[in-house]
């Protein structure tokens, strides 16, 4: 198996991509800690895990809070005495409004849950890794870091941020045994995320919502949306020693939307 023995930290594992992330890492071998704000849905995703023979525990916590990151990881180290993975997934988009429209809460809010929230696990995990002279990092970001779309500015930053630290990260960690990349999906239409913004979408330009989600499919070379599951099979192969000689890069999962 590809993750036998290792501890692997998913956050926003309750649902969508996070939990196909955290279902195929368990089935590969690894011991997961999710985290989630919502308690029934993670504790669900741990449980059926663990009723397959995995291992799996669940942890009820808002990672845009540091005191809420920290219990995550002490978590990961009570239960399984370290850490080798580290995907930070979790993300919320935030306000779909012109700039000029967005007020300073809903910005924070969004940078504290998709880019603070990566910074400061990864501040915690990182002093695990140096001493044990190994791991790996993967951030998930988007295609919205790459292109221009209106109406998603604080997302948009958020993600390309997180690109950012991806970088810096994999340039500090690299001759430490640490290794860190990102995946950018396109339009995984499965997600309660992406159901609510084709639902914004839809209202703001008077369409339906299987129409928008039509519209972000053609948007790709391939004419489809991407599953959470081919994400999932993208962060294993990255978090494996399959990847082993892969470090700073931002790995498009996209259907062929992005070229850089």
């Amino acid at each position: 198996m590809l993750l036998e023995k290792r501890v692997a930290i998913v956050t926003g594992a309750g649902r969508g991509i996070g939990r196909a992330i955290a279902k195929r890492f368990a089935a590969e071998g690894a011991a997961v800690v999710m985290a989630s704000r919502t308690a029934p849905e993670v504790e669900s995703v741990a449980k059926e895990i663990r009723s397959g023979g995995g291992k799996a525990v669940a942890v009820t916590a808002d990672v845009a809070q540091s005191g809420d990151c920290e219990r995550v990881v002490k978590t990961a180290q009570d239960a399984f005495g370290t850490v080798h993975v580290l995907v930070n997934n979790a993300g919320i988009y935030g306000p779909l409004k012109p700039v000029e429209q967005v007020a300073l809460a809903e910005w924070d809010e969004v940078m504290a849950v998709n880019l603070r929230s990566a910074f400061v696990l990864s501040q915690l995990v990182l002093p695990i890794m140096y001493e044990q002279g190994s791991g790996v990092i993967l951030n998930v970001v988007s295609v919205a870091a790459k292109a221009a779309y209106p109406l998603g500015s604080a997302y948009t930053t958020s993600k390309a941020g997180l690109a950012g630290l991806t970088r810096t990260l994999a340039a500090e960690g690299a001759r430490r045994g640490v290794r860190v990349n990102a995946i950018s999906p396109g339009p995984v239409l499965e997600t309660k995320m992406s159901e609510g913004l084709r639902s914004e979408l839809g209202k703001s330009r008077n369409m339906d919502d299987k129409t928008i989600g039509e519209q972000m499919a053609q948007g790709t070379l391939q004419g489809r949306p991407q599953t959470a599951d081919e994400i999932a099979s993208a962060a294993l192969f990255l978090a494996s020693d399959l990847a082993s000689a892969i470090t700073g890069q931002i790995v498009n999962v996209d259907g062929g939307i992005a070229f850089y």
